[in-house]
């Protein structure tokens, strides 16, 4: 993946520029901020790059061949303001939401797969409005922008992931390694997701030890990380010290053939999944105390998992995936936040700090690289280097884990 708009990570986003739309309506549109999209196979057309804050509406219209999606992004080019999906050629579908001033992109994506086209900056000027709606209401749209998240990484996901396996069944190392951490920080991003589907997150991402210790076949990603990245003839296994020629092999092309196609497989079915009915009625069961609960759980990802070294101990891009987990977890925690600081003041105290902690977190990130360029190997990591990751993340996590509370309280 090549520094597509889903990896960038910005060391320090105001969350305060998002909004949860709640109930608006068209009517309540400015005429002056009335803006059109034309979305074709190959560009995304916006009538106007700027508007004036408060209540938006997007006329898209699809005159290409393939059903297409659009997109309002925050400034990171990661967290979804807005989107509508499903718009068959020839047909339109508005967008209306309260934007907040800030800079935003805006983005379709023919074919509701990859990395979309036309992305264009897109700013909004004026004052900070109010968002319209109950309470009620910005739970939904909150569990609804989750939901086009998830949907948005796995669509860029699948054709990576297909990708990189071509690339690592013909023998084409050098490619595949490079791809290896940008197609995983699409997943890495969403893992919550994959983990509560039983036994599809095992065959996707399970490292070597844990394979083992559930008597299950080693797959996914992992697997294809030993053969990339060659352990010496001297190097152990990270987790129990027994040597990593043990019991293993470099996989044959027929082998490599089959583990390529098997991920494929794996990541297909996880596109298909977050794709049904059944996903959005899991979330809506979960409502906004899920996405709280996510956030958490991925931060919770890097601390037990990430800080180690220990998740991808042959290619040491640890850090590709430590970041994409953050940026995971800030997506959720940035939309229930604004119904974490509606609380009252103890709510909007903590919505400071958790905000504080995830800006602090990033910027120390952004000390070793970032998701365009990419990191240092989690090696060169100095034992001080893990304490500071270590302490900025319990520094976050202190707050964070208030959070689920907060918002139902």
């Amino acid at each position: 993946m090549t520094a597509p708009r889903a990896l960038a990570l910005t060391a320090a986003i105001g969350l305060t520029a998002l909004a949860l739309t709640g109930c608006v309506a068209k009517g309540d549109v400015a005429a002056s901020d009335a803006l059109t999209v034309t979305s074709t196979d190959t560009a995304c057309t916006v009538s106007a790059a700027t508007a004036t804050s408060g209540t938006l509406a997007f006329d898209v219209k699809n005159t290409g061949s393939q059903v297409t999606e659009f997109y309002l992004l925050a400034e990171d080019g990661l967290r979804i303001v807005g989107e509508v999906e499903n718009i068959a050629p020839g047909a339109a579908r508005t967008l209306t939401l309260v934007a907040q001033p800030g800079d935003y992109f805006t983005l379709c994506k023919p074919g509701m797969v990859g990395d979309g086209v036309g992305k264009t900056a897109f700013a909004v000027s004026g004052s900070t409005v109010k968002a319209t709606g109950s309470d009620a209401a910005q739970k939904t749209k909150a569990v609804d922008l989750y939901a086009a998240f998830v949907k948005d990484q796995t669509e860029q996901l699948l054709p990576a992931v297909k990708t990189f396996a071509a690339a690592y069944e013909k023998g084409d190392d050098a490619a595949a390694k490079e791809q290896f951490p940008r197609v995983r920080s699409y997943y890495e991003r969403i893992e919550p997701i994959a983990e509560s589907l039983g036994d599809l997150d095992p065959k996707i991402d399970f490292r070597e030890v844990d394979a083992k210790a559930d008597g299950i076949a080693w797959t996914g990603f992992h697997r294809i990380e030993k053969d990339l990245w060659v352990p010496a003839k001297n190097a152990v296994n990270a987790d129990d010290g027994t040597p990593a020629w043990k019991d293993w092999a470099p996989s044959t092309p027929a082998q490599r053939a089959q583990i390529g196609a098997q991920l494929v497989t794996d990541v297909q079915s996880l596109y298909d999944y977050v794709h049904g009915a059944e996903f959005v009625k899991a979330l809506e069961d979960q409502g906004v105390a899920g996405l709280s609960n996510g956030a958490i759980a991925l931060l919770d990802e890097v601390a037990k998992n990430k800080i180690t070294g220990e998740e991808d101990w042959w290619s040491g891009t640890d850090l590709w995936d430590f970041a994409a987990n953050v940026d995971g977890s800030k997506m959720a925690f940035s939309l229930v936040r604004d119904l974490a600081a509606a609380s009252g003041a103890d709510g909007e105290s903590l919505v400071a700090k958790i905000d504080k902690g995830y800006a602090a977190l990033q910027a120390k990130l952004a000390t070793y690289g970032d998701a365009d360029k990419g990191y240092v190997a989690y090696a060169t990591l100095t034992d001080q280097d893990r304490r500071d990751l270590t302490d900025l993340i319990n520094r976050l996590a202190e707050p964070l884990s208030q959070l689920t509370q907060t918002i139902l309280s």
